[in-house]
């Protein structure tokens, strides 16, 4: 099955190179505005074949895409240091305006994985651009942010990070929601796994693993420029997803009717997921204060998409 990446920097070039090693797809092929830079990717990713999977991996224009399963759109100018997700609507807004349509000429069938950020917002972009279905138009939201809530977790409590079942809803960025209520450890509750392992949470482990999330990528941007490996992990296993049919459960964003009396709002929450996209979206018992972090996070991205869509159809 063939996968498309549009967009092959730092993340998209990850994206690609995670799939082949996952053997997730059997064709990947590379879309970029420079098309040496496409065809330079391509090539090195397909000299890892012999040590991962069989995958033909090749460089080409939009029309390479026909026949695509999948399009993840990871088009756009980077997070500069200091920058946040919300600043940089209006430069991506532009990009997608003329990638989209490209894309959607030569596999219109396609699913529409959306990378760029800010992702909740590029996403709800996306679907108003290319008008498919919502279902049919995804952005990888907290999928990564999830992980790496996961992996500190997993981390405090000395346990793999596989084992630890909790999720963070939202923004992808600033107004994320870290849901500690609903968190566990295998099937324990993660309060109970840490008393019974003398991994106790305190208020300060708490704010730690809290910082380690939501400021991750501003410590790895200004540290060497761009978030990477965990993005592009990330996107092959949704990719998988699809590809696959899985029907898995994943915190994804899509354009959802209504979150917490929020309406027509991009905005990450458990989402099931196969090879025609959201099958159904899932909304978690939480405690009052996320419940109140999350509608503000949906308000605040809300107004946010209500600006660039209004300037976009200007």
């Amino acid at each position: 099955m063939k996968v498309g990446v549009v967009g092959v920097g730092a993340v998209g070039s990850t994206a690609a190179y995670a799939m082949v090693l996952n053997g997730v797809g059997t064709e990947v092929v590379l879309v970029d505005y420079n098309p040496k830079f496409a065809l330079a990717q391509a090539e090195d990713i397909f000299h890892a074949t012999p040590f991962a999977h069989p995958t033909r991996v090749y460089a080409g224009g939009y029309d390479a895409l026909k026949g695509a399963a999948v399009v993840v759109i990871a088009a756009g100018v980077s997070q500069r240091p200091g920058e946040t997700r919300i600043q940089l609507l209006a430069r991506n807004a532009a990009v997608f305006a003329s990638v989209i349509p490209e894309i959607l000429k030569y596999a219109p069938n396609a699913i529409l994985l959306v990378a760029t950020n800010p992702v909740d917002i590029m996403t709800q972009v996306a679907t108003e651009i290319s008008g498919l279905p919502s279902k049919r138009v995804i952005g990888s939201g907290t999928v990564l942010d999830t992980a790496r809530f996961r992996a500190l977790l997993g981390h405090h409590l000395g346990i793999s990070p596989v084992s630890v079942h909790a999720d963070v809803l939202g923004e992808h960025g600033d107004s994320e929601v870290l849901v500690w209520s609903g968190a566990k450890a295998g099937n324990t509750n993660l309060l109970e796994f840490a008393a019974q392992t003398n991994r106790t949470i305190t208020p300060e482990v708490r704010e730690r693993i809290d910082t380690g999330v939501r400021r991750a990528a501003y410590s790895i941007i200004e540290g060497k420029g761009a978030t990477n490996f965990g993005i592009g992990a990330g996107l092959s296993r949704i990719v998988r997803a699809i590809v696959s049919n899985e029907h898995s459960v994943i915190s994804l964003t899509t354009e959802t009717p209504e979150v917490l009396g929020v309406k027509k709002i991009a905005v990450s929450v458990p989402r099931v997921i196969g090879a025609q996209g959201i099958e159904a979206t899932l909304f978690p018992t939480l405690d009052e204060d996320e419940a109140a972090k999350l509608r503000a996070s949906a308000e605040s991205l809300k107004s946010a998409a209500k600006e660039v869509l209004s300037q976009s159809s200007n």
